[in-house]
């Protein structure tokens, strides 16, 4: 299993800093989300000045507008070409919203007979992310809201998952039946790992009211060997860089323990980094 951090949790600083800080931390890898940097420069350089500090595992599609960038199906397919061009094993993408009338989207997505093949050319995994319930009745704006459904369409599409426990936390606090419905689809190639609780997303391990320690222990169980993403809101770390390195090492422990992961230094003598 790879322990891997998204950019994200940390997008008010620059992605340099960022990818320097899970380097020292001793992640494997990054996930970059497609933001306002890849707007108007050389983003293969980007990249691949990025993957020297630290390998990038993996690409997310944007979900706001950019410039050059088109609309949802240009975005996917421009992250796609841009993960093709990096060497980069994977991509992810948001499924269209209802509730933003994002229908052309849907349409589209419905006619896409093979994901791997039409939008990946085989070359980079193409995975849809389970989206969040909002609002005081708990309603999922997305479409494929519901688990078995998206799992119907994933599979009918030759489409993976990339699954959010914050997301499915929204809806229920004990997602491990709908985590094992996903997992035994077959689809389930990226986790995205954060807390949920009290309205918020995205929070630490332990500020919410999710079960991630049975989690984690039902992914060594079931020998889960694909990208563990931390993905958390940057409102979860100090301001002070010290103070995020401190924060990051103690959650970077907690999920070295619960996975069997080896440590930096354990890395170093093994030669091996995968969980036992």
């Amino acid at each position: 299993m790879k322990l891997v951090l998204s950019a994200g949790s940390l997008y008010t600083l620059e992605l340099e800093k960022i990818f320097e800080l899970a380097r020292d931390t001793g992640f494997d890898a990054m996930e970059v989300i497609i933001n306002y940097d890849f707007q108007y420069q050389d983003n293969v350089a980007l990249l691949n000045d990025l993957g020297q500090i630290l390998p990038v595992a993996s690409l997310h599609a944007p979900f706001f507008q950019l410039d050059g960038w088109g609309n949802k199906i240009d975005q996917l397919r421009r992250t796609a070409n841009l993960a093709m061009e990096c060497d980069i094993p994977l991509i992810n993408f948001h499924p269209p919203a209802w509730m933003a009338f994002e229908l052309k989207f849907w349409r589209w997505l419905k006619r896409v007979r093979d994901f791997q093949e039409e939008i990946g050319k085989n070359q980079v995994i193409i995975t849809m992310e389970n989206m969040p319930c909002t609002g005081a009745f708990k309603t999922n704006p997305y479409y494929l809201g519901q688990t078995q459904m998206m799992i119907d369409f994933l599979q009918e599409h030759n489409l993976f998952l990339t699954f959010d426990t914050a997301h499915m936390g929204t809806s229920k606090a004990n997602f491990l039946v709908d985590f094992h419905l996903f997992y035994d689809s077959g689809t389930m190639r990226n986790i995205h790992f954060s807390d949920y609780g009290y309205g918020k997303e995205h929070l630490l391990p332990g500020h919410g009211i999710l079960p991630l320690t049975r989690f984690l222990n039902h992914l060594r169980e079931t020998g889960y060997n694909e990208s563990l993403v931390l993905e958390l809101s940057p409102h979860e770390f100090p301001e002070e860089e010290e103070l995020i390195r401190e924060s990051l090492a103690e959650i970077f422990e907690y999920l070295c323990q619960e996975t069997r992961h080896s440590f930096p230094g354990q890395r170093q003598a093994s030669g091996d980094s995968d969980c036992d």
